[in-house]
């Protein structure tokens, strides 16, 4: 791990060489969105609907709504995503800790890894009426069980990004406190709750967080990589140095979102939801 001193020493010509390539991908980044705005079909809600088509299949039965604008993401992905979200905001505010959650937050995550999976192939095999589920499926099933996974995702996702990120890095849990994650759990027992009560102070944010929190996390993890690809891990001490990888991560996202969804369209013809 480098010190501060190393770092700083550095810092001034780093930002001078960045400075060209920030501009060219802000440019980028600015060209993508473009693209995104004048591809996918119009109203602005449809344009942020489909951030999520991308990485959901959308199914409207398996999915909220507010009125007739139908959610970026389905339940068990609005879960997952704002679960995800959620673990972000709530480990941000404990400093740069990077050590992965202890042996008993690991196991719960686990455990909600493979009920995730179960509940998933019973609502895959519920397609099929000659195969007898074992139980009905839900979306609300659905949205908790995809909130445990984002609870994982972000779990990891942050120790992982502040290892990468930052020169001075603070080997220690989010959750070496016995009561941090059951205080998670319980703040995303109440995410649960809001999002299914489907109240339209609660279901809207929710449904607009859940398309944000797509590019949130994929430009977070491509931030990651770029980080590891440009040989900046552990050079950083502010979020002004960190300009260049978050702009190559998010760069990354929109032409993520852009190839998989044009791909997608290729294939069903259509920007709808799946209609199986």
């Amino acid at each position: 791990m480098l010190t501060e001193n190393q770092v700083q020493g550095g810092e001034k010509s780093v930002d001078q060489n960045d400075r060209p390539w920030i501009l060219a991908l802000s440019i980028l980044l600015a060209v993508l969105v473009a693209i995104w705005l004048w591809v996918t079909p119009a109203g602005w809600w449809e344009k942020f609907r489909l951030l999520g088509y991308a990485v959901c299949h959308q199914i409207e039965e398996r999915s909220f709504f507010y009125h007739d604008m139908q959610s970026p993401l389905c339940a068990r992905c609005t879960g997952m995503y704002l679960g995800g979200l959620l673990t972000i905001v709530y480990q941000a505010f404990q400093g740069r800790k990077g050590k992965f959650p202890p042996t008993w937050v690991s196991v719960i995550l686990g455990l909600f890894l493979i009920w995730f999976g179960i509940d998933g192939l019973n609502s895959f095999l519920h397609f099929f009426p000659s195969f007898n589920t074992s139980y009905q499926p839900s979306n609300l099933l659905r949205l908790i069980t995809g909130t445990g996974v984002g609870l994982g995702i972000g779990a990891i996702l942050v120790p992982l990004f502040n290892q990468t990120a930052w020169a001075d890095w603070v080997n220690r849990s989010f959750f070496e406190k016995w009561y941090a994650f059951p205080l998670l759990m319980f703040l995303g027992g109440l995410m649960v709750a809001g999002v299914y009560s489907q109240q339209p102070v609660i279901i809207l944010p929710a449904m607009l967080l859940s398309g944000l929190s797509v590019v949130v996390l994929l430009g977070s993890l491509h931030t990651i990589i770029a980080l590891m690809l440009t040989n900046r891990a552990n050079r950083q001490l502010t979020w002004m140095q960190m300009r260049l990888p978050i702009l190559i991560g998010l760069n990354i996202c929109f032409i993520q979102i852009l190839m998989t969804s044009l791909l997608r369209y290729l294939l069903t013809g259509t920007w709808a939801p799946l209609d199986l």
